[in-house]
């Protein structure tokens, strides 16, 4: 059970006080610090027994998962954001579903958000053919429609479970993302591996959304730009890595019809300066995408070595799990 943090103590504690209520589960609490300077680092360790490794620095999401990863000794490692809290039963439904299959690789959890508990944040994912990806049933109310177990694209990164095989066949989280779209890339290449992934609904998990940076932060938004031209250059099929333009102009389009109604993500950028950062976010975003373009080829050639997809079954994988124009916008 592995819990990256940095610099949030009192969401770290309600995190651990969430594992601590796990039943019917056996497991060992990973928490990975990177670089706190408000003692939630051993906040964890006095108070929870928890194992931490401690980073001098802010190592990012994707690196001090990998760390714990790496020091975890189980056959399933789950990952738990620390701005999430886990329901009772959570780590043990995500292990029946991991459980049930040997070619699951993930199990999904049904993520609520935390101010409103009634609404959904994310029941796995979807992704948009230019590689903007956003949680299955992003912003709905909970009427039951996530309700049953079923295979789903991939988990998000906030609460899922790995089985440990399948980290070790294709190697865990991309440390050139840092964070943001880091879960899409790893979840789009185990499922390119031939894993699966399984929907757990039972694995019931409550996140405050964009606790980390801010959802209006513009550093949130290049990150999040940059990640997705990567994780396009280095995953997807040529067929739709062409088309890449095409599908970002349309996407920008429905973010501006959006804008215009004041509602989607522009919400959270308001006012003329509010559209201007946010086109600079994605701009800078962009232009860091460009300078690791030439890494993300040289690993592109790589995922021959682990491919059990064709190229068409790809297309085919990434358009049947389609973000609509309104849920991309």
């Amino acid at each position: 059970m592995v819990v990256v943090n940095w610099n949030r103590r009192e969401l770290l504690r309600a995190c651990l006080d969430s594992l601590a209520r796990q039943t019917d589960a056996s497991f060992e609490i990973i928490v990975v610090d990177n670089g706190s300077t408000d003692g939630s680092a051993d906040l964890a360790a006095s108070h929870y027994g928890a194992r931490v490794i401690r980073n001098a620095e802010n190592r990012g999401f994707c690196a001090a998962n990998n760390q714990g990863i790496a020091a975890a000794r189980g056959e399933f490692i789950a990952l738990l954001n620390n701005d999430a809290e886990a329901e009772p039963g959570w780590l043990a439904a995500l292990h029946r579903a991991c459980s049930k299959r040997p070619d699951a690789g993930m199990a999904a959890s049904k993520v609520l958000v935390w101010e409103d508990p009634k609404r959904i944040d994310k029941a796995g994912h979807l992704i948009f053919p230019d590689g903007q990806n956003r949680g299955r049933g992003s912003g709905a109310l909970d009427e039951g429609q996530f309700d049953r177990e079923e295979e789903a694209l991939w988990p998000d990164g906030c609460a899922a479970m790995y089985r440990a095989e399948m980290l070790s066949r294709i190697g865990g989280f991309d440390e050139d993302f840092f964070a943001y779209g880091d879960d899409a890339e790893l979840g789009l290449r185990a499922r390119i591996a031939g894993w699966a992934c399984i929907y757990a609904p039972d694995a019931v998990v409550r996140h405050h959304r964009g606790s980390t940076m801010g959802k209006g932060s513009a550093q949130r938004l290049a990150l999040i730009e940059r990640n997705r031209v990567l994780l396009a250059a280095k995953l997807f099929p040529w067929s739709l890595l062409w088309l890449n333009p095409f599908y970002f102009a349309m996407r920008l389009l429905a973010g501006a019809v959006m804008a215009g109604r004041g509602a989607g993500d522009t919400a959270h950028f308001p006012g003329l300066r509010g559209k201007w950062q946010m086109a600079a976010a994605i701009v800078r975003g962009d232009f860091a995408a460009l300078r690791l373009i030439p890494r993300m080829l040289l690993k592109r050639a790589e995922i021959t070595r682990i491919r059990r997809l064709r190229p068409a079954e790809i297309r085919r994988l990434i358009l049947d799990n389609r973000l609509s124009w309104r849920d991309v916008a």
